[in-house]
């Protein structure tokens, strides 16, 4: 607890205080504001005396996923990210969407699309999360201490920080099918409220390290997933949720894609009832609030921006997979510096602080970027509170800059946590 919390807060005053150097840009001898300005990577190669191509309404960035790892085998496929505007620029905010389809060589498919979208002149707030997987994950167990001991995980370059089979995790197989989409009406400028539907199952799981058939002499062996489906009365092999929400919202982000400045705030509470098909009737408080702060007039792309979310079982109980986890966002990115699902609980704390600068200063097509971030997580059953343990992460990355319009960019990053690191490669932003 105590290295977690020296690490962030070390981190945190470091990026503080790098972020708030003042701005050096002599004005003498240099090029004028009006020639400084983001532009794409594509504008390099692009002649001097050419005009500039208008706006495209619509912008795609389409990037093959490879990689490779010991739970995923080869992984081949493709993903990216999307932008559009559903009505004039002045009035419509752009919209985003982040997609994948992949394929393994143990046979595994991925597929996702997540969208965030404003209908014309903003009148609706649509939020999208539609996955499905025949999939492999380890899991850890419930808090943010779990495996009580060390575990060590070896580096694996992938597209999203896929899982590897290191020492101290329980590989679990299953089909996954999510359906989530949150539909909110303007009530006010930059304030939304509305409704969802979630679905989410889990069918044909495969709990691989566990062993109840002693005959013979085997060793008899029970999992984290197993022994929690048991003491809470859940079926171990097949099991999902479904819920209607009540959501909220207030977005004053200049550019929903990459933002330079605003903030984003989303409250949901979820009731997932049995009437609609879930095992067992629960109820979660969700919690999304970021905040976004150019540094530069002469340089926007120089921000500060902070990400805090939480989710919260208030009543209820619902099944290990459905519990939060890093990872487990709409975006996939939380927990940079851990893979996906290395801490889960009934109660999640993240938090996560990011300086973006840019490195050519006057195009502003190449930037950087250093965070750092904390987790923590609850285990009712072993009386495991939020901040008993916190565990924290920390890293670097670079930006360039695809579409100056979406401000959609490259990004390639490393992180670093508590005997942990990961790569990083994606088209869309972590938060």
């Amino acid at each position: 607890m105590k290295f977690a919390l020296t690490v962030l807060l070390c981190s945190v005053f470091t990026i503080v205080v790098m972020a708030q150097q003042p701005d050096t840009t002599n004005d003498a001898g240099t090029k004028s504001a009006k020639d400084c300005y983001p532009k794409s990577l594509g504008s390099i190669f692009r002649k001097k005396d050419a005009p500039p191509k208008p706006p495209k309404d619509f912008t795609a960035l389409i990037l093959p996923n490879i990689s490779s790892n010991p739970a995923n085998g080869l992984l081949l496929g493709v993903g990216g990210s999307l932008g559009w505007w559903f009505g004039p620029k002045e009035t419509t905010h752009i919209s985003g969407a982040g997609f994948t389809a992949a394929w393994t060589t143990k046979n595994q498919w991925i597929f996702f699309f997540k969208s965030n979208a404003y209908s014309k002149n903003d009148r609706l707030f649509m939020q999208g999360d539609w996955r499905f997987y025949v999939y492999s994950l380890p899991t850890y167990g419930l808090g943010t201490d779990s495996p009580p001991d060390s575990v060590r995980v070896d580096p694996s370059w992938s597209w999203m920080a896929a899982p590897t089979d290191e020492s101290g995790a329980y590989p679990l197989k299953y089909n996954y099918i999510k359906l989530h989409e949150i539909v909110s009406y303007k009530i006010k400028p930059n304030f939304y409220g509305g409704i969802g539907f979630h679905f989410d199952k889990y069918i044909d799981i495969v709990d691989d390290s566990l062993n109840l058939d002693t005959a013979g002499g085997k060793k008899y062996y029970v999992t984290p997933h197993y022994a929690y489906a048991e003491y809470y009365g859940f079926d171990a092999e097949n099991y999902g949720t479904t819920g209607l929400s009540l959501n909220f919202v207030y977005d004053s982000r200049d550019n929903l894609i990459n933002p330079y400045k605003g903030m984003f705030f989303n409250v949901n509470l979820k009731q997932n009832v049995t009437w609609l098909g879930s095992d067992k009737n629960s109820t979660f408080l969700f919690f999304d609030a970021r905040y976004y702060k150019s540094l530069s007039k002469k340089l926007p792309r120089h921000v500060i921006g902070g990400w805090l979310w939480g989710n919260f079982m208030v009543a209820g109980r619902a099944p290990y997979l459905t519990l939060q986890a890093i990872g487990d966002d709409q975006r996939a990115r939380s927990g940079r510096g851990y893979i996906q699902g290395r801490f889960r609980g009934e109660q999640m704390l993240y938090g996560e602080v990011e300086w973006r600068f840019p490195i050519s200063k006057c195009t502003q097509i190449l930037g950087g970027v250093v965070f750092v971030n904390a987790t923590t997580a609850s285990n009712n059953y072993r009386d495991i509170k939020l901040f008993d343990y916190v565990m924290p992460g920390f890293g670097v990355g670079l930006r360039v800059m695809i579409n100056a319009t979406s401000r959609t960019n490259l990004n390639l990053e490393y992180g670093i946590g508590k005997e942990s690191k990961g790569f990083y490669f994606s088209g869309a932003e972590t938060f």
